[in-house]
């Protein structure tokens, strides 16, 4: 299967997560180009942004380990670009 470009974004509301969402995401390091953290501190919260390379198994797969997890919102979208 081709790979695609993509893009997720990573909502972070329970503090607890990140480390999980951390190991998850160090498994899938193939398949990031990108990653940018921000902190919204004032709202308890943080957001994580990836642009992604790699088959839409491969991101449903990230995509789906992540959204699993309590606290944890992400959605994502892909390109037609392969």
């Amino acid at each position: 299967m081709e790979k695609r470009i993509g893009a997720a974004i990573i909502l972070i509301e329970q503090k607890e997560a990140v480390e999980e969402i951390n190991t998850i995401l160090s498994r899938h390091a193939n398949a990031i180009l990108g990653r940018q953290g921000i902190p919204l501190r004032d709202k308890g919260i943080s957001v994580i942004n990836l642009i992604l390379e790699a088959t839409p198994e491969e991101i449903s797969s990230l995509t789906g380990k992540i959204g699993r997890l309590e606290g944890v919102q992400v959605k994502s979208v892909l390109t037609r670009y392969q």
